[in-house]
């Protein structure tokens, strides 16, 4: 089954190495959160705010070993009033044999608060 795994992030600032970094660290959590291999992914999208101008994100998927040659795109996020500041939203369009409900979602710094009930922290609680 192709299924959708989510995930974002936040960072401090509109710095080419901590918007990479904070992807890379985001990517590796999903990645090993999911058991995902590269091999089954059929793309990767990255969005990210309006506010984070200085790198592209999917820069940081090359520095994973063995995903040179999974598709990624960056793209803007909808700049709706009062939305996160610099957020970094991860879709990881894999094959899994997880159901919905057992693909884990990664939220982590700030982004958190975007989906609370599907965050890794809670999926560890239950």
């Amino acid at each position: 089954m192709i299924r959708g795994i989510r995930g974002a992030t936040t960072v401090t600032a509109n710095e080419a190495d901590e918007i990479v970094a904070a992807t890379e660290e985001l990517l590796r959590e999903m990645i090993r959160a999911n058991g995902v291999q590269a091999n089954d992914v059929a793309s990767v999208l990255i969005s990210v705010t309006e506010d984070l101008t200085a790198a592209f994100p999917a820069q940081a998927l090359r520095r994973i070993e063995g995903w040179t040659y999974v598709p990624v795109m960056c793209m803007r996020e909808i700049p709706v009033p009062g939305s996160l500041p610099r957020c970094i939203r991860i879709m990881i369009t894999a094959e899994t044999k997880k159901t919905q409900e057992d693909v884990v979602h990664v939220y982590l710094h700030d982004a958190v608060q975007l989906r609370p009930d599907l965050s890794l922290t809670k999926k560890r609680e239950l």
